[in-house]
C-alpha cells in the first residue's frame, strides 16, 4: 500500500510505524552486510595482488624452464614429451557463503602429475623435461588459485554494489518518506482532535444557553 493511501487513523498511524520499524531494522543489517563484505573484499584484494605477483613468477619461471628443455632437447622432443600426456589438467568448482554472496572455490584436479602419469616414460627424456613439467604445472595451479580470487572479488563486487543501492535507496528514499508520512498522520490526527474539542465547546456552550432559557 502505498503511502499517499494510508488514511489518517490510528490504524494508519501503526501502520507507518511498523514500516519504519521494519525499513530501519533492515537499514541496520544491510549496513552491518556491506560492511563485513568491505572489509572481506580487502581481505581477498590484498590475496588476490599476492597471488597475481606468484602466477607472474611461476609464468616466467616456466617459460625459461621450457626454452631450457628446448635447447636441451629440440623443440620436438618438447612437443612429443606434451602430446604423451594422456589426462588434460583441469579443476573442479565449488563454492563457499560469505554474507549471503556465494564465492567461487576452484580445486585443481589431475594437474599435479607422477611421471608414470606423465606418459613420456623417464628414458627417453632428460630431466630438463620433467622440470619444465613441474614448472607448468605448478603455473597452472597458481591460475586457478588466481581464477579463484578474481571471481570473488568480482561477485563481491556486484553484491557491494547492490547492497549500497539498497541501503541509499531505505536512507535517502524509504525512511524519509515514511518519516514524512508519519508526521503528516499526526499533524492531521492534532488538527482532527483540536476540531473535534472545538466542535464539543459549541456544543457546551449551545446546550448551557438553552439551558438558561429554560
Amino acid at each position: 500500500m502505498p503511502n499517499d493511501d494510508i488514511k489518517p487513523t490510528r490504524s494508519g498511524l501503526l501502520l507507518v510505524r511498523r514500516r519504519m520499524a521494519l525499513a530501519e531494522r533492515i537499514h541496520r543489517l544491510l549496513k552491518m552486510k556491506l560492511d563485513g563484505m568491505m572489509l572481506e573484499l580487502v581481505k581477498l584484494t590484498d590475496q588476490t595482488a599476492r597471488e597475481r605477483r606468484e602466477l607472474e613468477e611461476k609464468y616466467s619461471r616456466a617459460r625459461e624452464m621450457v626454452a631450457i628443455a628446448a635447447m636441451m632437447e629440440g623443440a620436438t622432443g618438447v612437443l612429443l614429451a606434451a602430446l604423451s600426456v594422456e589426462t588434460s589438467p583441469t579443476y573442479t568448482a565449488g563454492h563457499r557463503n560469505v554474507f549471503g554472496v556465494r564465492l567461487p572455490e576452484l580445486e585443481p584436479a589431475m594437474v599435479k602429475k607422477t611421471l608414470d602419469q606423465r606418459g613420456y616414460g623417464i628414458l627417453g627424456t632428460s630431466s630438463v623435461i620433467d622440470d619444465a613439467a613441474d614448472a607448468y604445472e605448478e603455473l597452472i595451479e597458481a591460475i586457478i588459485a588466481s581464477a579463484e580470487l578474481e571471481g570473488g572479488v568480482k561477485r563481491l563486487l556486484d553484491d557491494i554494489e547492490r547492497t549500497r543501492r539498497r541501503v541509499n535507496a531505505l536512507e535517502f528514499k524509504i525512511i524519509p518518506e515514511l518519516e514524512e508520512a508519519r508526521r503528516s498522520i499526526e499533524d492531521q490526527r492534532d488538527e482532527m482532535e483540536r476540531q473535534e474539542w472545538a466542535r464539543l465547546r459549541r456544543i457546551k456552550k449551545i446546550k448551557a444557553k438553552r439551558a438558561g432559557w429554560l
